[in-house]
């Protein structure tokens, strides 16, 4: 499809200006990934670009840890061989491919993961509020 080509993930601060920018072609997959404000431990939340949406794919958690866990009938708690579990099989789309998160502290670390980079949303803007945003030719603004 053509539209996959122009499409990118981009993460707004509240005053919408762009703090990261990724072409996110179609079948195109990347993370959020942070470290739990209680324990530390590592948590991943992995979406994918499915035919122009924004979709949660599946989440790996190491324990659980205060506010983790495998809800029944949302995926598939699998194990991850090392002591940790991945959730597989969400599959669910983000309303209008878009989220908001309270960045955290350089100690909670909120980042993206794609193609093997690491891209600090905490060095960017702790304590703030952005959006995350599936930009497809449908939604961009």
């Amino acid at each position: 499809m053509a539209w996959a080509d122009a499409s990118r993930l981009t993460v707004f601060d509240a005053d919408e200006q762009i703090l990261v920018e990724l072409p996110m072609p179609e079948g195109e997959r990347w993370c959020l990934e942070w470290n739990h404000s209680v324990t530390g431990i590592r948590v991943q939340d992995c979406y994918r670009h499915v035919q122009g949406k924004m979709v949660l794919e599946r989440s790996h958690q190491p324990d659980f840890a205060a506010g983790l866990g495998h809800v029944p009938g949302r995926g598939r708690q699998v194990s991850d061989g090392q002591g940790g579990y991945w959730i597989e099989n969400i599959d669910e789309p983000v309303p209008d491919n878009r989220y908001r998160l309270w960045v955290g502290s350089d100690k909670v670390n909120h980042r993206l993961l794609h193609e093997g980079s690491r891209i600090s949303l905490s060095e960017k803007a702790a304590g703030e509020r952005v959006t995350i945003h599936l930009q497809t030719p449908d939604f961009i603004p």
